[in-house]
This record gives C-alpha cells, structure tokens and sequence, in this order.
C-alpha cells in the first residue's frame, strides 16, 4: 500500500469509529430517557446525543427510537390493566372527595371567622363606661398641656422676635454711627 492509500484507510477507520460512538451514544440516550420515563422524541434524542438530524433517523437508530416510543405509547394502557394506573372513575373520585374536603374546610374557617368576630364584640362590650371615660380624661388632660406648652412656645417666640428687632435696630444704629466717626476721622483737621 502506498502512502495515500494508507491514509484514505486510516481516514475511513476513523470515520466508521466516529459513526459507531456516536450511534452508541443515541442508543444510550434513548435508553436512558426510557428508563427515567421521559418521553422519547426524535428531536430530544438528537439534543441530548448531539448528533446531527441525519443520525437519529438513519437505518438502525430510527427503528431503536420507534420501539422506544411505541413501548411508551402502549404503556399506560399496560398499567392500566395490570392495575398500576388509575382509572377515569378512581380519578373522579379522588377528585369529588378532595372537593367535598374543601368545602368542610370552608364551611370551618367561615365558622371559626363568625367565632373570632363574636369574641372581639364581646371584649369591646366588656369595657364599661368608666374605662371609656378615664380614657377620655387623660386624652383632655394631655390636650390642655400641649395646648399650654404651645402658648407658652407661642409667647416665648414672640419675646425672641421682639429682642431680635431690638437688636438689628441697634446694629443698624451702631453702623451708622461707626461710619459717622470714620468720615469725620478722615477729614483733614
């Protein structure tokens, strides 16, 4: 063999190992989505097995993943009458029970909410009249003295106003006078 023919053959090998890892890799995807119950399609076989379109379709790999998913088709009507599935009946029926369960459980929050209500009007009914009116004498008694403390805030800020005035009134004076002196200072004598 010369040197390009053993290079054509090596490139051949190569090829036809890749083409059978890659068709055990789809083998082993559909069985594994087999094995966990996962539905099998031709387009997730390819996803998962990252193969090209070509691959899961081409002869031996198309015929696994058929089986695959006739198997799976044929599935629940096998559980069904193995009895491993439920039936259209044990479903409704499951369904009206757990219906009538979310009624009774209405119907005792509604009551348990009336009871709650009945419990507070009691508790407010139980506060006499002499409750009401102490309260009703500390409320007054502590409006009087913020009112107080606002007068006496009120005249004191008067005061204050009254200085401040005073005070601006003098400096204005003050400034007046000042420049009075430093002109007659600066005239010749």
């Amino acid at each position: 063999m010369s040197g390009r023919e053993n290079t054509a053959h090596a490139l051949v090998e190569a090829r036809r190992r890749d083409s059978t890892r890659k068709r055990a890799r789809v083998l082993a995807v559909v069985d594994q989505m087999v094995a966990a119950r996962e539905p099998v399609t031709f387009a997730e076989v390819r996803r998962r097995a990252q193969v090209s379109n070509w691959l899961v379709y081409a002869d031996g790999v198309r015929e696994h993943i058929d089986t695959a998913r006739t198997q799976q088709a044929l599935k629940p009507a096998h559980d069904r009458a193995a009895g491993r599935s439920a039936s259209a009946t044990s479903l409704k029926t499951d369904l009206e029970l757990t219906r009538a369960e979310a009624r009774a459980l209405r119907k005792e929050r509604d009551q348990l909410k009336a009871a709650l209500q009945r419990s507070l009007g009691h508790q407010l009914d139980q506060l006499g009249n002499a409750d009401l009116v102490a309260r009703v004498d500390e409320l007054t008694e502590a409006a009087q003295r913020l009112t107080g403390e606002r007068d006496a805030a009120r005249a004191e800020t008067s005061s204050l106003q009254r200085q401040v005035a005073a005070l601006e009134d003098d400096l204005a004076a003050s400034r007046t006078s000042l420049r009075r002196m430093i002109r007659e200072g600066n005239l010749p004598q």
